[in-house]
């Protein structure tokens, strides 16, 4: 067994300074292009940059590679997923699932209170769910067509969606990382629910208060005529019915009934396929373009197509086929690159002790409750920066945290609370995490567009830290407590 030295600072430094420097670099010279390939080359040297390193201090190539494929497949369930709702994206486009949602969308959304509106229906659907990626490719997706459609802003949107969606996946408790942040610091389920509410409440009024103002303004954008044609176009193209909406409705119970998400996203994008045979058999045909096939040949070909590469609508209206093009698991390809080579440079950095160095340097500073606070929340963050994964942001600080916290007397679900307020709520603000590839895919803004307007997820944070200055919500361990009887 090879003899390893601990990094020293400047080790685990190095190459997260250099990988910072050159992903400002990437984002400066390719712009939203930056994350179709520049940011993987950027994250592959990074990590050759902390292999090297680590080989310097006493680590072996073979550990190194075996620490990559481990981190690598941690990712495999989400992998899947993105798959999935790449697949479902395409099948729900062609069945008029997502054209219905957005046409009944168009009918009821008035553009000043839409920003709000979508924070809250993506809040109250993912309070159900448990689940953010959910909510997102379902309810997300049509919400950002009627955006578009109403002439507002698509990152605003995204950012009410992701808002919303963050919302009520945090306070769920069907959640997973919900359940995972109090299993890892050692308190129960709904004692950490009750404590979020003191941080999640206040920013999640203070986000509806910017959207409801940010929609007061975009009162007067959208163009009736547009809109209008917009409408009509999508009602003679797709039969627009509230059947077509049944995928919907089937995928979110599944979701509510516990049923895991690579499953019920997989049957929501089969079914949407079959749905399209039954209402949409023209547009399938249509799709399929295969005149010398048997329709039912034709039929499946249709559906393989958009289940593999995605729909593409054929209205003759640009705006139309425009909003309705989209999905397919080969969309979510790229996606899937960046994930790779994120988890890369997060394994080695983490494999060779460099995280827990930079964590153990912040711990030192920390000489008050705020301080510590505050190091917890930038230590999750910096950890979705760095290991590009919202669970290890979550378990990290909650284990290297868990001791120093119980040391100065302070309750675990203090610690509970702010490793959900930033590990989780950060995650899809950060281009390369996974949360952060997943929703850009799935929403089709980029991560760097709609970050500054996830208002609930840049306020939650900062809250989280304001208490820890203040001491409000922050409490000791009563030392007189009876044990629980187990």
């Amino acid at each position: 067994m090879s003899q390893t030295r601990p990094p020293s600072l400047i080790d685990a430094l190095i190459p997260v300074v250099l990988l910072m420097a050159m992903l400002f670099l990437s984002v400066y010279l390719f712009g939203d292009s930056s994350s179709s390939g520049p940011n993987q080359i950027v994250l592959i040297v990074g990590a050759a940059i902390a292999s090297g390193i680590a080989l310097k201090n006493g680590f072996r190539w073979a550990e190194l590679l075996k620490a990559i494929v481990a981190g690598i497949s941690t990712a495999m369930g989400a992998i899947l997923i993105l798959l999935s709702v790449g697949a479902l994206i395409g099948t729900w486009l062609m069945s008029g699932t997502v054209p219905s949602l957005i046409y009944y969308g168009l009918e009821v959304l008035n553009p000043s209170i839409f920003y709000a509106a979508a924070c809250i229906i993506c809040a109250i659907s993912a309070l159900a769910t448990g689940s953010s990626w959910t909510v997102a490719g379902t309810i997300g997706v049509a919400l950002i067509g009627v955006a578009m459609g109403l002439g507002l802003n698509p990152a605003i949107a995204a950012g009410a969606i992701i808002s919303g969606a963050y919302f009520g996946d945090k306070m769920s408790p069907l959640s997973d990382t919900t359940n995972l942040a109090p299993a890892v610091v050692g308190t129960d389920l709904f004692t950490h629910i009750r404590h979020m509410a003191w941080t999640t409440g206040p920013s999640i009024v203070i986000a509806l208060i910017l959207f409801t103002f940010i929609g007061f303004g975009a009162e007067s954008v959208a163009d009736t005529a547009a809109l209008d044609r917009l409408k009509a176009t999508i009602s003679d193209s797709f039969e627009i019915s509230l059947i077509a909406l049944a995928p919907l409705a089937i995928v979110f119970y599944m979701a509510y009934k516990k049923v895991p998400p690579l499953p019920t996203i997989l049957f929501g994008a089969l079914l949407g396929g079959i749905l399209a045979v039954i209402l949409q058999p023209g547009v399938v045909l249509a799709f399929a373009d295969s005149p010398e096939l048997a329709t039912s040949l034709a039929m499946t070909k249709g559906v393989w197509l958009a289940l593999a590469h995605g729909f593409v609508s054929a209205t003759g209206v640009a705006e139309v086929d425009d909003l309705l093009s989209r999905g397919g698991m080969e969309s979510m390809l790229n996606t899937i690159w960046l994930i790779l080579c994120a988890l890369s440079f997060g394994a080695v950095v983490e494999h060779t002790g460099m995280l827990k160095r930079l964590i153990e340097s912040a711990l030192r500073a920390a000489k008050s409750t705020g301080t510590l606070i505050m190091t917890v929340v930038l230590s999750a963050i910096g950890i979705n920066v760095l290991a590009a994964d919202q669970y290890i942001a979550i378990v990290l600080p909650g284990k290297m945290f868990k001791a120093e916290f119980k040391k100065r007397n302070l309750e675990p679900k203090n610690l509970s609370r702010v490793v959900e307020d930033s590990g989780t709520l950060t995650s899809p603000l950060v281009p390369w995490n996974t949360c952060g590839v997943y929703m850009a895919s799935t929403l089709g803004v980029a991560t760097l567009a709609y970050a500054p307007f996830a208002f609930f997820n840049l306020i939650n944070p900062l809250v989280s830290i304001f208490y820890g200055f203040t001491g409000i919500s922050i409490e000791e361990i009563d030392e007189s407590a009876e044990p629980v009887a187990a």
